[in-house]
C-alpha cells in the first residue's frame, strides 16, 4: 500500500498522479459519515484518495445550509461523524451548541498551527484564506490603500463595495477589528466604512469585483480564493475580465498582517465511527490532502511547508498573515453582529 512517509521529497506535480495509483484494499467494510457545507467538487477527490489509502468508505451529505440544525435535531441518532465547514463561524456555532467532542491527535497538533485550531481541540482548521481588498487597476494608484483601517478614510466615500455585513466572512473580519482595536474603535471604523459604500451591501464576493470592473466602485472586499475561481473560469469568461481589472491587496503588511479565516472540521458528539473519523481528520491535514486543497480551490494550505498552487504563487506570492487566534476572532462574532445592526451597515 502507498505510504505518505517521505512525501516531502516528492515534487508537487507527482502527488496527484500517485494518489490516483493507490491500490484499493480488497475489503472496505469500515466507513465514516460526513456532513459537508463545503462543495462536492472540492471534497470528493480527497475522500476518494482517503478511501484508497485506508479502505474506509466515506459517505457524505452536501448542503449549503441547515446541517448544524440537522445534527442538533437528530441528536444521538445522527449519522454524522464529522462536520466540514467553509468558515470559522459555523465551527464556533456547532461547538457552542455542545454538538462536538475534543480530539486528541499528535498528527493534527503537529500539522495545524496553534492559531488555526481550538485550544480545547474541539475544532481544527484545514485551509486558510485571506479577506483581501480588490482595487481597480485604473482608478486606484499603487500604495493608495494599505490597510483595513484605510477603508474608513473619507477619501473613499462612495467608492467601496461589499456583501452584507452579516455574512459570516465579514463578521469574522469585523470580529478581528474588535480584537485588535476594541469594540468602540471597531464601531467607529465600521461607521466609516458604511459612509464610504457605493451601494447597499449585496451579492457575493465575485459580484463586488464585477462592480469594480463596471465602475460602480473602486475597491471591494472579498476572499482571496475567489480571484483564482474567476481568473480560471473558462465557462464564464466574463469573470476572467473581472479578475483582470483589479489588483490584489493584502492589507496591513506593515503591522499585524492580513486577516485570515479557515475552513474547518469537527468531530460530532455522537459520532458512531469515531476512530475512522479521526483518521479522516488526520488525512485532511496530511501533505497529500493539503496539496489537493490548494490546487482545487486556490486556498492556502494550513499545514506549513505544503506547496501552494502555481496560480497563487503567480498572483499572490508571499504575504504577512495576521497570527491572531481564530478562537479569539470567533468569540467576538456576537459583538460584531450587534455592531452591524447598530450602525445600520446593511440598510
Amino acid at each position: 500500500m502507498f505510504s505518505l512517509k517521505g512525501i516531502k521529497q516528492l515534487s508537487a506535480a507527482t502527488l496527484l498522479p500517485m494518489a490516483a495509483a493507490i491500490a484499493l484494499p480488497a475489503q472496505a467494510a469500515e466507513e465514516v459519515n460526513i456532513y459537508s457545507a463545503r462543495q462536492a467538487f472540492l471534497i470528493k477527490p480527497m475522500l476518494k484518495a482517503f478511501t484508497e489509502e485506508t479502505g474506509i468508505k466515506a459517505n457524505v451529505v452536501f448542503a449549503k445550509k441547515g446541517l448544524i440544525e440537522r445534527i442538533e435535531n437528530e441528536g444521538q441518532n445522527t449519522n454524522a461523524d464529522l462536520f466540514l465547514t467553509p468558515d470559522i463561524g459555523p465551527v464556533y456555532d456547532i461547538v457552542n451548541k455542545g454538538l462536538t467532542q475534543p480530539v486528541k491527535s499528535e498528527v493534527l497538533v503537529k500539522n495545524i498551527p496553534t492559531q488555526y485550531r481550538d485550544p480545547n481541540n474541539e475544532w481544527f482548521g484545514l485551509t486558510t484564506r485571506s479577506r483581501i481588498i480588490y482595487a481597480s487597476k485604473e482608478r486606484v494608484k499603487e500604495g493608495e490603500i494599505k490597510s483595513y483601517e484605510d477603508l474608513a478614510d473619507p477619501k473613499w466615500k462612495g467608492k467601496i463595495c461589499t456583501r452584507s455585513g452579516k455574512h459570516t466572512y465579514n463578521l469574522s473580519l469585523i470580529s478581528s477589528m474588535i480584537a485588535t482595536h476594541g469594540e468602540a474603535e471597531a464601531e467607529k471604523w465600521l461607521q466609516g466604512v458604511k459612509a464610504n459604500l457605493a451601494r447597499k451591501p449585496q451579492g457575493n464576493d465575485r459580484a463586488q469585483v464585477k462592480a469594480v470592473k463596471e465602475g460602480v466602485c473602486d475597491i471591494a472586499l472579498g476572499n482571496s480564493y475567489y480571484f483564482g475561481k474567476m481568473i480560471t473560469n473558462a465557462k464564464k469568461p466574463e469573470q476572467i475580465g473581472w479578475a483582470q481589472s483589479v489588483n490584489l491587496i493584502f492589507p496591513n503588511q506593515a503591522d499585524r498582517g492580513a486577516h485570515m479565516n479557515i475552513s474547518g472540521v469537527v468531530l460530532t458528539k455522537h459520532a458512531k465511527n469515531k476512530e475512522n473519523a479521526v483518521k479522516l481528520m488526520e488525512f485532511l491535514a496530511s501533505p497529500l490532502a493539503q496539496y489537493m486543497y490548494a490546487q482545487e480551490n486556490f486556498e492556502f494550505p494550513v499545514r506549513p511547508g505544503t506547496p501552494k498552487s502555481t496560480l497563487i504563487n503567480k498572483y499572490m506570492g508571499e504575504f504577512k498573515a495576521d497570527d491572531l487566534s481564530l478562537a479569539t476572532v470567533a468569540a467576538n462574532r456576537s459583538k460584531a453582529s450587534k455592531l452591524v445592526d447598530k450602525v445600520g451597515f446593511d440598510n
